[in-house]
């Protein structure tokens, strides 16, 4: 359980709660954002790689077929759970376990890179700035990586933002517009930019895959008791039965900071 008075104005969250949906609905990046990870020399052949808020293991399980050898972490059972049993059903060889970023116990100078994506925001950024760095070897990488819908711009996107907040006003998430990744200053001391990119990408759904893909974000699935979670999916799977068709893109942007450590 998390609880941050930043985030969704202090209201408690469990990621272990959507690990099912999870799983099933948010491994969605399209090609071209693993391309841009490469372009930027991230999570190569012969690369280390930990993916601190691994989540399902979506980064180290899509991106697995370019060589890096990859570490994922996460603080919930469920999402680790989840993780393990995709990745072994694919054939992986990924080591993933359960435990806090700011906390884990790997070796200083272990890592060529260390990846963060759609996670950045839930650390305690004052531990894990120093221990990302001690982390990682000379000259190593720490790369966050984001993607959101883009509510004013895409009908859809907003239209189901819109009912979010009806069943969670605390939700936080929302109202989101192109920007760079914002990082807390306390990785200057540690870390040098080196790249910022904003790009935007269309994300194919069909009716079920957007429905499941509202339920497992933080406001519905990981927040909401059960029936609420019920209430939402019917009158969102109605809105969209009215107004989308069976196939269709969401408009999102993409985010992605690459920093060299000191």
């Amino acid at each position: 359980m998390i609880k941050n008075k930043s985030i969704d104005n202090g209201r408690e969250f469990d990621w272990g709660r959507t690990s099912e949906d999870y799983a099933k609905y948010r491994d969605i990046y399209p090609e071209e954002f693993y391309r841009r990870l490469l372009d930027k020399g991230v999570c190569m052949e012969g690369q280390t790689v930990l993916d601190i808020g691994t989540g399902t293991g979506v980064i180290p399980r899509n991106m697995y077929r370019y060589g890096a050898d990859f570490t994922g972490i996460d603080i919930s059972e469920e999402q680790i759970g989840q993780a393990k049993a995709l990745a072994e059903g694919s054939g992986m060889k990924i080591e993933f376990c359960c435990v806090p970023a700011e906390k884990s116990q790997f070796p200083n100078n272990h890592f060529d890179v260390v990846t963060a994506c759609q996670c950045f925001t839930y650390f305690d950024h004052a531990a894990l700035a120093p221990h990302i760095c001690h982390m990682l070897k000379p000259g190593g990488i720490f790369a966050l990586l984001y993607m959101a819908w883009l509510p004013f711009e895409d009908e859809i996107a907003g239209k189901s933002e819109q009912l979010i907040l009806k069943y969670n006003p605390e939700w936080s998430g929302c109202n989101e517009m192109r920007h760079p990744i914002a990082v807390p200053d306390i990785f200057h001391e540690f870390f040098t930019i080196e790249n910022e990119d904003v790009f935007d990408v269309h994300v194919p759904f069909t009716r079920e895959s957007w429905n499941g893909r509202m339920k497992a974000c933080r406001g519905i699935g990981a927040s909401l008791p059960e029936e609420e979670i019920r209430k939402f999916d019917e009158e969102h799977m109605a809105m969209l039965e009215e107004t989308a068709p069976r196939h269709f893109d969401i408009l999102h942007y993409a985010a992605m900071t690459t920093m060299r450590k000191k």
